[in-house]
């Protein structure tokens, strides 16, 4: 069993790690300056900084690593090639995943057009989001139902001539607030007399389109996430597209969904990593900066049990999405589908303890806005939601578990 990364990822490791250092982090004052100082606060892919960071990463070729097909300016990396690169730009999740142009949701919905657009989808709007000039939104929560079980999406996508007629609600729409979303890939019920995973379509909405309204931006305990375009409330009101903006067939937009989903939760595992890892130095350091009873709090026992149980339980964290992603690659989604049930389980849990801890260490100050913790923690938190909640994986996941074990006796 070898555990070492290829030469290939070494070397990209060390390439941003290196940018990461010279140029990300010490960006991020200057990104939140410019942020503050946007006529549209939710133009955050505006900040001027980001653009220059993002011609950098381009040039450095360290662009679109996200994607495991051969794109232009894509290295063409495998799941398990990109694992250790997402995991360091998670320690600065607000800038470099963007500056590498691999954050969500554009990720996911580059990789929807790329195995299911049409070649005229592909050139409209694909190309654009693989280089960097617009952004994207991908919506299929919904307020009236339980999203949870993506059967019950409500919202109407239908027929009518040469085009396609939308109406219904959706909400936590990550990025749909930035004015730069220009696109929307939106999934909604086309058949509601078609089985279960055959009523629903998957479609391309321009932001511009007529009958879209941006209901309000939303907020997770309190923030509003600005830096990454917010998440918002949408209507569809009789808004029509042309029928040529359907994403592959009527009744495939459950599977596409899945389809996407898959790396989209490994993704956000991967960068959660990197979210961990720096909770860890961060609660290293304020440990051996604080005194308390006339001795830094680094003496204290319940202080060191907390670091200790924290690289324990992270070290195993990225054995299993590491495992995952090598599966991902050698399998296929589907044969890794046990194991990114379990990672989503898993992580979000575990980077939340962490975080926890990290706040702890940091007294009142880790819940305030001078240390990216409490953010972070509000960030974490909603994973246990997102691209499916925890109960929704665990009742799947035992499910297998049992045929498992039944079929073997």
């Amino acid at each position: 069993m070898h555990f070492a990364h290829d030469e290939r990822t070494l070397e990209l490791i060390e390439q941003l790690e290196a940018f990461m250092a010279e140029r990300i982090v010490p960006a991020e004052p200057v990104f939140h300056q410019q942020l503050g100082e946007l006529d549209d606060r939710w133009a955050w892919s505006q900040a001027p900084v980001l653009k220059e960071l993002q011609a950098e990463a381009r040039e450095r070729g360290l662009w679109n690593l996200f994607l495991p097909q051969e794109h232009a300016d894509s290295p063409g990396l495998t799941n398990l090639q990109y694992a250790p690169l997402a995991e360091i730009t998670g320690r600065s999740g607000h800038l470099a995943p963007a500056v590498l142009n691999c954050a969500a949701p554009d990720t996911g919905n580059m990789e929807v057009l790329s195995l299911f657009g049409t070649p005229e989808q592909k050139e409209r709007w694909l190309q654009p989001l693989l280089r960097g000039e617009i952004r994207s939104a991908f919506a299929m929560t919904e307020p009236d139902v339980a999203s949870s079980d993506a059967t019950n999406i409500a919202t109407r996508i239908e027929r009518d001539g040469d085009e396609y007629v939308l109406n219904g609600r959706k909400w936590w729409i990550t990025g749909a607030m930035n004015p730069n979303a220009e696109i929307l890939i939106v999934m909604g019920k086309t058949d509601p007399s078609a089985s279960r995973h055959r009523q629903q379509s998957m479609i391309l909405v321009p932001r511009d389109t007529p009958g879209l309204e941006v209901v309000r931006g939303m907020e997770v305990f309190g923030y509003d996430d600005h830096e990454h375009g917010g998440h918002a409330e949408l209507r569809f009101t009789d808004l029509r597209v042309p029928a040529s903006n359907l994403i592959g067939e009527e009744g495939h937009g459950f599977a596409i969904a899945q389809a996407r989903l898959g790396p989209g939760r490994i993704h956000h595992c991967m960068r959660s990593i990197g979210v961990a890892e720096a909770a860890i130095d961060l609660m290293c350091q304020r440990a051996t900066q604080r005194v308390a009873f006339g001795r830094p709090i680094a003496q204290q026992g319940v202080v060191r049990e907390w670091i200790a149980e924290s690289r324990v339980r992270i070290e195993q964290l990225r054995l299993l999405v590491l495992k995952t992603a090598w599966l991902m690659d050698t399998v296929g989604n589907r044969g890794a589908h046990t194991e990114i049930q379990a990672i989503k389980i898993a992580t979000p849990q575990t980077v939340q303890w962490i975080l926890d801890k990290a706040i702890q260490v940091h007294g009142a100050g880790g819940l305030s806005q001078d240390f990216p913790l409490a953010a972070a923690y509000a960030g974490i938190r909603t994973l246990r939601f997102a691209d499916g909640p925890d109960e929704v994986h665990k009742n799947s996941l035992a499910k297998a578990e049992i045929a498992r074990h039944t079929t073997e006796a």
